[in-house]
């Protein structure tokens, strides 16, 4: 990733109020209450408002996010409700995670640069233990219609930069797939996220059994 690309999130996140808000995305919190407590990885996981959600019901939570204003926000955040994570700054080949390390991780709205996308979700695979779950939710390639109608909705503004069903089909390929959808949204997450938008929402378990 270039500095340019670390520099704009440590612009965004530098200011006192929460880029996207301090509450848990809603469909986060949703697949987070069916589960059991364990350990969850968070990447792109910015200001923290969900990795700090998790560590509230009782989870181990691990984060990670190139921006260090992301990071600065995170953990005050985690301070005020009286939580503790793990949260390393940097790219993801230079952090310190182990293969089967976490129970599920958690992709929300991590959009990472086109040319890598593919390749961090199955670095993330190898750490995620066999049965392990993946949740998901990214904007789709249908949203650009909807942020051409209203920028207010936020998003990549670049098709390649989002996503499709095939492509979390290829990317995960051995996961026994629990919900896969693109789905039209009405978000309301801060000042970055609010209108109508399409997304991708994804739960898969590890290693599906043929």
């Amino acid at each position: 990733m270039t500095n340019s690309w670390t520099q704009r999130w440590d612009d965004r996140y530098s200011n006192e109020e929460f880029a996207y808000g301090e509450e848990p995305n809603n469909y986060l919190k949703e697949q987070l209450k069916k589960l059991s407590p364990g350990t969850i990885l968070f990447p792109a996981e910015g200001e923290g408002r969900n990795a700090v959600f998790a560590a509230r019901l009782g989870w181990k939570v691990s984060a990670f996010d190139i921006s260090a204003e992301g990071k600065n926000k995170a953990i005050r955040l985690a301070e005020t409700n009286k939580v503790t994570i793990d949260y390393q700054v940097g790219e993801l080949k230079t952090l310190n995670f182990t293969e089967n390390q976490f129970d599920a991780i958690a992709l929300i709205y991590a959009h990472f640069p086109a040319a890598i996308k593919s390749s961090i979700h199955k670095q993330l695979d190898k750490y995620l233990r066999k049965g392990g779950i993946i949740i998901f939710e990214a904007f789709s390639k249908k949203h650009l219609e909807y942020l051409a109608k209203d920028d207010k909705v936020g998003g990549p503004k670049d098709i390649e930069s989002l996503f499709s069903i095939e492509e979390i089909k290829a990317d995960f390929s051995d996961y026994e797939i629990i919900e896969l959808e693109e789905k039209e949204i009405e978000l309301n997450e801060g000042t970055f996220h609010n209108g109508t938008g399409s997304v991708i929402r994804f739960v898969g378990k590890k290693n599906k059994i043929d």
